[in-house]
């Protein structure tokens, strides 16, 4: 019985394993730095553009898995003034591409299905779950 359930957990890790491989070559080169990683202290405070070049806001922070070590998403501090009225919207970090020409990321969306998107102010941070987590990404089309 033991190994049957060691062995079901290896398949569902395999499983995943090749659905994360297929998604990481699916995706452009052009996204990927000439350095495989970027400190958080230069994601943090770095400007959100929309497609049409509008800027929504800037990353705030960023939100990475205890157990993975992934970037779950980051949170894009939007509006207000001096930390009054701001509001954080996580977008997952798979949803944004780097523009070397706008020195920012990129997310497609709007401004106007910005309001639209999961977000919470500073007093009212949501429990970070996998149903948020599920929301979050289902917002943005991208895989959970």
């Amino acid at each position: 019985m033991e190994n049957q359930t060691l062995r079901n957990q290896t398949t569902f890790s395999d499983n995943e394993l090749d659905r994360r491989t297929q998604f990481d070559r699916s995706r452009p080169i052009a996204r990927d730095n000439s350095d495989n990683l970027i400190s958080s202290d230069r994601v943090e405070g770095t400007k959100v553009f929309s497609t049409d070049g509008e800027e929504l806001g800037s990353i705030d922070h960023v939100m990475i898995g205890k157990l993975s070590g992934r970037i779950e998403y980051t949170v894009m501090s939007f509006g207000g003034f001096l930390g009054m009225n701001e509001k954080f919207f996580p977008i997952p970090w798979d949803a944004l591409d780097y523009d070397t020409d706008k020195d920012g990321y990129v997310v497609n969306i709007d401004k106007d299905r910005l309001k639209d998107a999961p977000n919470y102010n500073r007093d009212s941070s949501p429990e970070l779950d996998e149903r948020f987590g599920q929301q979050v990404y289902g917002f943005y089309g991208v895989m959970y």
